[in-house]
């Protein structure tokens, strides 16, 4: 009958309503909050064509999160940024040596060019940031031809200069990262502007795979272990992230007791976080990043309504995310939401 709704739609846009009846407008962050007590939004595979043209474009937009997928490529042994060509470039990356490059010119670079890339326009907003940026190795470090931890981040080092927040950065005079999170040692977001910090999950080949039985996180924790223990922490570029919601204190699981303080940074489904009777007050309690995926998939799912997405955004800040992380790549207005988290 004309005029008439199907009963689906009907159901959804009272869901959809209720939700945001629930979720009230969250104030924005103040810019002197430190970077543990905020809540913004990152862009799943922000690297994809079909997503952005352009990195650039993505980085526009004032996401607080951008994700690229790497992969070790072991004939040529460079860095391949892709969803799942392990031995090509499919990206929208661009070489570029100027923030005017960065919208025009051939895409599908690898790692560096899109490191260049955050470097360049970073440099021509120097508002910007902080901007986490995920690294998930899809097939993980492959240390035989050169491509393992130290050899990562001498390509953050030589791209990115000092607009990383390292690790060493955060462990100031504290003796592992965990003891520097709980004394809340993270700068605020106004000292933290124009910077990125690096977080590296394990791949989803990398997980499949029986045969390899170190995978990234475990790997590059050990690294850090080792060069704090040498004194020179201050080369590392990333923090390894603990992927996967879990009950209670996820990093029980790594059997090396000794790299459980150094893991501070969390990454997990945002389902399981919220659904899952998981207490995530714990990571605000002791100042630890707690990265929420697929924001967009919690009950009840959110498309490309503004007001929902920007009501379930309010929603994981109050449930204690750091980073709201979904496909909104076409909601330009709520991937820019700073919030207060908590």
């Amino acid at each position: 009958m004309r005029g008439t709704r199907p009963l689906a739609a009907i159901t959804s846009v009272a869901v959809v309503a209720a939700v945001l009846a629930a979720t009230p407008a969250s104030a924005a962050a103040d810019p002197a909050a430190r970077v543990s007590a905020t809540t913004t939004v990152g862009t799943h595979n922000a690297y994809e064509r079909a997503t952005y043209p352009y990195l650039a474009q993505a980085l526009d937009a004032r996401p607080g999160m951008i994700e690229l997928d790497i992969w070790p490529d072991v004939i040529s042994r460079v860095w391949r940024v892709s969803h799942s060509n392990p031995l090509g470039n499919d990206n929208n990356c661009v070489q570029a040596s100027s923030a005017a490059q960065l919208y025009t010119g051939t895409r599908n670079r690898n790692l560096e060019h899109c490191l260049d890339n955050i470097r360049l326009w970073l440099a021509a907003h120097p508002d910007a940031g902080p901007l986490h940026v995920k690294i998930e190795l899809k097939t993980g470090f492959s240390s035989r031809t050169g491509q393992g931890p130290a050899q990562l981040d001498a390509l953050l080092a030589a791209r990115l200069g000092d607009r990383v927040f390292r690790p060493a950065d955060l462990l100031g005079s504290h003796p592992t990262l965990d003891a520097a999170a709980r004394a809340d040692a993270w700068p605020t977001r106004a000292q933290l502007a124009g910077k990125v910090i690096v977080h590296l999950i394990p791949g989803t080949v990398e997980q499949s795979n029986p045969t390899d039985t170190l995978w990234t996180d475990v790997e590059y924790a050990r690294h850090l272990v080792a060069l704090a223990a040498a004194g020179t922490l201050g080369s590392a570029r990333a923090f390894p992230a603990v992927h996967r919601a879990q009950a209670g204190d996820p990093r029980t699981r790594y059997a090396e007791t000794a790299l459980r303080p150094w893991f501070v940074v969390f990454d997990g489904d945002a389902t399981a976080y919220v659904t899952g009777g998981i207490d995530t007050s714990w990571y605000h309690r002791n100042h630890y990043l707690l990265m929420m995926t697929d924001a967009q998939k919690v009950p009840p799912s959110v498309g490309d309504d503004a007001g929902a997405a920007a009501a379930r955004v309010a929603q994981l800040a109050r449930a204690h995310a750091t980073i709201a992380s979904a496909d909104w790549a076409t909601l330009p207005g709520v991937v820019d939401d700073v919030l207060p988290r908590g």
